[in-house]
């Protein structure tokens, strides 16, 4: 049993009242872990840290280059421990440890990319229309930041947040999730480490009621950065509206991937296969609506029932394992009742659909594949966060489009074709954050990540970011030799 501490002000501590609450390995369905849920108390302790950090203590002095050393000591130590960090990540959400390992080590280009940035943010000299007049811009840190990370890839999106916020200058209150909150409570032992100053960076666990309310509508805090679910998200506007805290969502998705007639099927299978079993398809940017043309629709099918019925499933931590169990048994039961109610609406079940034989302890769920006439049948239209591929056929590349636009969402979407003009001009008419083409999931810490419509708003990762993490401020300077002139003495 790990007994995991919060990390408030530079220092490890339980909450107020000494609550805690159970973590469950995903792979045998035992507890494994506990964290402190914090309480109201603890929040404001947290942000207050934060809010001293950033006016009062040796962070608000320190130059932009010695922001960035200390961010690049963070990158360095989260590269040394990947193994270490993936494991937990993995006993803790139930991810293959061969993907949370790696994802681990990459995380630590995020912490590098953004150290580099530190020194890079910059104001402006503005060629004002007045004379006697020298105005530039100043780019401040916009205050205490409020990062809401989910369980799915926790490590990963609290560097999105965290890296970009600290390079331009900011402190931040980190809340993991209820669910899954390990990976980044072992984190908190590196950022100690690595020598940021007391109340800089600030980790604190617990549920969304009292702890994420309290969090984000806290007078102190400027600016709040979520993903998660659309409905707590719409929880998270109405806090906001309290403190008037700048905010970006980073919500859920039901991503459209196109699979053109003159598309190479083996990368397209392998695009399908990794954009919906990939990570037990528990991902915002799931491409779980696969429309293909008819050309090649039975072929595909085929295809991916082969190297469905072909993934071994077993313990995460198993370097042989490719798929593992889901990280809640409430997702698993969610994806047999969506899958029941898609197949009653007119869906063709091809494979999978149930618990793997032989799993009697754990959330395991076998890769699905249905094939479903419209998108009126439910696995169409919900995020399921399963391994659940719905495959629907389209005839032209204007269908394909209207097919793939038809949704609430707008976060990922992928294009499979080797016509070099198809793929330009289906990937300005799609609308959505991010798209792939001929290839899926791939990420990086130089390229911006969100969605439209109920996939939120606001970026993560790229250069832009670090605006939505700065205020603007204008100073305005008299270079006239003279006083400056009565008010009220027109001219």
């Amino acid at each position: 049993m790990n007994d995991y501490p919060m990390y408030i002000d530079g220092g490890f501590c339980e909450a107020s009242d000494g609550g805690r609450f159970d973590s469950v390995n995903p792979a045998t369905g035992l507890v494994w872990a506990t964290a402190p849920a914090a309480t109201e108390e603890d929040v404001d302790r947290a942000v207050r840290a934060a809010r001293r950090a950033l006016h009062e203590g040796e962070w608000a002095t320190m130059t932009p280059t010695q922001r960035g050393k200390v961010l690049f000591r963070l990158a360095d130590l989260v590269e040394e421990h990947a193994e270490i960090l993936g494991s937990v990540e993995t006993t803790d959400s139930g991810k293959l440890a061969v993907e949370t390992r790696g994802q681990s080590a990459y995380v630590a280009e995020y912490y590098r990319y953004y150290a580099g940035l530190a020194d890079k943010i910059q104001g402006a000299t503005l060629p004002i229309d007045k004379p006697d007049m020298h105005v530039y811009t100043l780019a401040e840190p916009i205050g205490v930041v409020a990062g809401i990370v989910p369980w799915n890839a926790e490590m990963l999106l609290t560097a999105t947040k965290a890296a970009p916020a600290l390079a331009a200058g900011n402190t931040v209150v980190i809340k993991s999730s209820e669910e899954a909150p390990a990976p980044v409570l072992e984190f908190a032992r590196l950022v100690d480490q690595a020598g940021f100053p007391p109340g800089v960076f600030n980790l604190i666990t617990g549920f969304g009621e009292p702890c994420g309310r309290a969090l984000t509508s806290h007078p102190l805090v400027s600016r709040v950065s979520f993903t998660g679910g659309a409905d707590t998200a719409r929880h998270v506007v109405v806090n906001t509206a309290n403190n008037f805290a700048h905010l970006s969502l980073e919500l859920g998705g039901k991503s459209p991937i196109l699979i053109f007639d003159d598309a190479d099927l083996g990368g397209a299978v392998n695009g399908a296969v990794a954009g919906n079993f990939g990570a037990s398809g528990q991902s915002c940017v799931a491409g779980s609506r696969v429309f293909v043309q008819s050309g090649i629709y039975a072929d595909f099918i085929d295809e991916v029932v082969k190297r469905a019925e072909a993934v071994r499933i077993g313990d995460p931590l198993d370097a042989d394992t490719q798929m593992g169990p889901l990280a809640t048994r409430e997702q698993r039961d969610r994806a047999e009742a969506v899958i029941a109610e898609s197949i009653a609406q007119g869906a063709t079940l091809h494979t999978g659909g149930r618990r793997p034989d032989g799993f009697d302890a754990g959330w395991y769920f076998e890769p699905t594949l249905l094939a479903c006439p419209d998108q009126d049948i439910r696995s169409t239209r919900v995020e399921l966060f399963a391994p659940v591929m719905s495959a629907l056929k389209f005839e032209t590349e204007e269908e394909g489009i209207a097919l793939a636009n038809d949704t609430e969402f707008g976060l990922g979407s992928g294009v499979f074709t080797q016509n070099l003009a198809r793929a330009h001009r289906v990937a300005r008419a799609i609308h959505s954050g991010i798209v792939w083409i001929n290839t899926y999931r791939a990420i990086s810490p130089v390229s911006p990540f969100g969605g439209f419509g109920q996939s939120g708003y606001g970026r993560e990762a790229g250069l832009d970011v670090m605006h939505e993490y700065t205020r603007t401020k204008a100073v305005w300077v008299n270079t006239s030799q003279e006083p400056m002139a009565n008010p009220f003495v027109m001219r």
